[in-house]
């Protein structure tokens, strides 16, 4: 498989990189970031958001700016702590079919965010992401990955389905502004699907034990999924979640978190996500019966 790395000019956000072969492409900020930018097929629609506009006045008189495309953060979420500005430049190199991007260590919080992105196949993204605990204590965190997606699609994440006999099988997480009875949201016997709305700005979310460990977006005619992995008895964020997914009228993000861990200083916190591309799969029967169609042929 021939990968191609080349610096570029990408619009507004300045120096970045792009990675491609025949089939997918990539765009990482280099003049601020870390962030993948731009997901897709080769000359197609931007799968990911980008120019999101959201932006949050931060700590030391900073702006964090949404920006869109794919994320690193660290959780619990807490301002201005998880807000730390990405406006600076980041260090990157080569590796073996993509590239390594490194950050400057976050003022005053002393992590330090990095993420090697590599293709793998003709329409495969393995992404590691690391952590690492530059402060001269010990700290209790856990990897957050954050996918921002392009709008007009609709999410699907399988619901746990291991049988427990008498105990529950499931955790769902909601946020104060979630309403259960919501359009966007469709709950499931098999799947919980979440549509962004262009014109529904109040927003959604919610958060599961992601035991199937995957999620999957449709739109633009195409299929994205997010394959992570999910620890059966480890300690998740956010009552037990290791999947979340936020929508308003701008975007829909697809997160995924790694376990909590008490980690050293100088240790580092690695999670791992797989992306697939798949070209012609429109989501024309949101129906279960075709859903488990969908995923038996393109995702298990």
């Amino acid at each position: 498989m021939a990968v191609t790395v080349k610096e570029i000019q990408y619009k507004t956000l300045g120096k970045c990189v792009e990675l491609s072969n025949a089939t997918i492409e990539l765009v990482i900020t280099t003049d601020c970031g870390p962030r993948v930018i731009r997901g897709g097929f080769v000359g197609k629609a931007n799968e990911f958001c980008e120019d999101s506009p959201a932006v949050q006045e931060t700590y030391g008189n900073s702006t964090w700016k949404m920006r869109g495309g794919h994320r690193l953060w660290h959780s619990p979420e807490y301002f201005p702590r998880t807000y730390m500005p990405d406006n600076e430049a980041v260090a990157w190199n080569r590796v073996n079919h993509g590239i390594r991007v490194v950050q400057e260590c976050e003022r005053w919080v002393q992590i330090q965010k990095s993420m090697e992105i590599t293709l793998q196949g003709d329409n495969k993204v393995r992404v590691k992401h690391c952590l690492l605990n530059r402060n001269a204590w010990a700290i209790e965190v856990a990897a957050w990955a954050i996918t921002v997606m392009a709008p007009g699609g609709t999410a699907v994440v399988a619901q746990p389905s291991r049988d427990t006999g008498f105990l529950s099988n499931r955790v769902l997480a909601l946020w104060p502004y979630s309403k259960m009875n919501d359009h966007r949201v469709y709950w499931g016997e098999k799947y919980i699907t979440l549509t962004q709305d262009l014109k529904q700005k109040q927003p959604f979310k919610f958060g599961i034990a992601n035991e199937a460990g995957w999620a999957a977006y449709f739109n633009h005619g195409n299929l994205f999924i997010k394959r992570h992995t999910h620890t059966i008895g480890g300690t998740y964020p956010d009552f037990g979640v290791s999947y979340e997914t936020y929508t308003n009228d701008f975007m829909l993000e697809m997160e995924t978190l790694s376990p909590v861990v008490k980690l050293e200083p100088e240790s580092s916190l690695l999670h791992e996500e797989e992306w697939e591309f798949i070209a012609g799969i429109p989501l024309t029967d949101p129906s279960e019966d075709n859903m488990d169609a969908v995923v038996k042929k393109y995702i298990r």
